[in-house]
């Protein structure tokens, strides 16, 4: 089969690659939508995903620019070749859209469409979207359409892989959204655990210190110097708790920038030194950024709660196309086979399964006494 440009075994391998190297919803349909229309060498792609209500939840396109796409408007309503590709499930190859009786024009900033090729996105018996191209840079036979039965059947069996990532990549972002929920949980029975049994403590040095003010005023005074002391470890708790809660912007500061002021604050808030140090990493895939953020949080966690480390050390560099993050303190370390037996995990199968979802992988080296080294690698872009 020839499809332009890139044609062959190859063109087809390379799209099915890039589909399946996200794992966000929206880069997942940018990626098929572009491999299509790239694919079968057409003027412009669409893919849209319906919502409940006779509409698209999300719908992206390729060949148009952004100022053309401002103009056209809202987001279309299911309707015309559209709906039937939804709601029919079928494929449509047409020489002409504008000449097919269930076409009901466009907004006036639109592209013209002429030939036509769409097929439906479906999950076992659920249509979960509807892939179209529209506008083959070919020759086109007279009073025929520019896509052929080959483009058809090779656009079908890059619908079918488009079903498998669009899949996993929501099982992804429901996977995470789950991850944010225990952490939050997480992190509310950690502000209970230390931050409210701190002021429970704060109370009862106050009320101590109210009774001896007349009485013994010097004991009064030290009781108040505890008071002082007290307020300011639950302050470094919960500002702790929330440097967790809301990280800087990773899209903003990058993560480097953002690992580095939030250990400056874990540095200050422990009596432990934090040190970091970020050798030449470039801009990762913001999936894999946010996994090695939240993993070098739980591992400076459990260092700086668990281990009594005295120093810790955090270094992310560059290895290959990606990176290495390593979090390495002197404390008391552990035995991990004894932990796994034991039932606990101190957080170690959440790091591992961030790294996993990330693509990378993740290895712990500790024993008593020799502190811990957790290590984890992702591949980058």
């Amino acid at each position: 089969m020839s499809h332009g440009p890139r044609s062959g075994l190859a063109a087809v391998s390379s799209a099915l690659l890039a589909m399946s190297r996200h794992l966000e919803v929206r880069d997942v349909l940018k990626t098929i939508v572009a491999s299509a229309r790239e694919l079968l060498d057409a003027q412009y792609a669409a893919l849209g995903v319906p919502d409940d209500h006779g509409g698209f939840a999300q719908f992206v396109v390729d060949g148009v620019s952004e100022e053309q796409w401002k103009a056209i408007g809202p987001l279309p309503r299911q309707h015309g070749i559209l709906a039937a590709m939804l709601h029919e499930a079928r494929s449509e190859r047409l020489a002409d859209v504008r000449k097919d009786p269930r076409f009901e024009g466009w907004p006036k900033a639109h592209p013209d469409l002429v030939d036509f090729l769409g097929l439906p996105i479906r999950d076992g018996d659920e249509v979960i979207g509807a892939l179209f191209l529209a506008n083959k840079n070919c020759a086109k036979p007279e009073g025929g359409c520019g896509f052929t039965q080959d483009d058809e059947e090779l656009l079908g069996i890059l619908a079918q892989h488009a079903a498998i990532a669009l899949t996993n990549a929501r099982l992804y972002e429901r996977s995470r959204e789950l991850t944010i929920a225990e952490e939050r949980s997480r992190l509310a029975h950690e502000l209970h655990d230390a931050v409210s049994q701190k002021l429970f403590s704060l109370r009862l040095t106050a009320q101590a210190a109210a009774r001896l003010v007349d009485r013994d005023p010097s004991r009064a005074k030290g009781e108040l110097q505890q008071v002082a002391a007290l307020a300011a470890e639950a302050a470094d708790e919960l500002r702790a708790a929330v440097v967790e809660l809301r990280p800087a912007a990773l899209d903003e500061d990058g993560l480097v920038a953002t690992l580095r002021t939030q250990i400056q604050v874990l540095d200050r808030a422990h009596s432990a030194r934090v040190t970091f140090t970020g050798h030449g990493v470039k801009a990762l895939p913001a999936s894999q950024e946010e996994a090695v953020l939240r993993v070098a949080q739980e591992a400076l966690h459990n260092a700086l709660r668990h281990s009594g480390a005295e120093h810790v050390d955090v270094t992310l560099e560059r290895r290959g196309g990606g990176a290495v993050l390593r979090v390495t303190d002197d404390g008391g370390g552990f035995d991990p086979s004894a932990v796994r037996r034991a039932g606990r995990h101190l957080g170690l199968v959440s790091m591992r399964d961030r790294a996993s979802g990330a693509g990378g992988t993740l290895t712990v080296e500790s024993a008593p006494g020799k502190g811990t080294t957790i290590e984890m690698e992702v591949p980058g872009g």
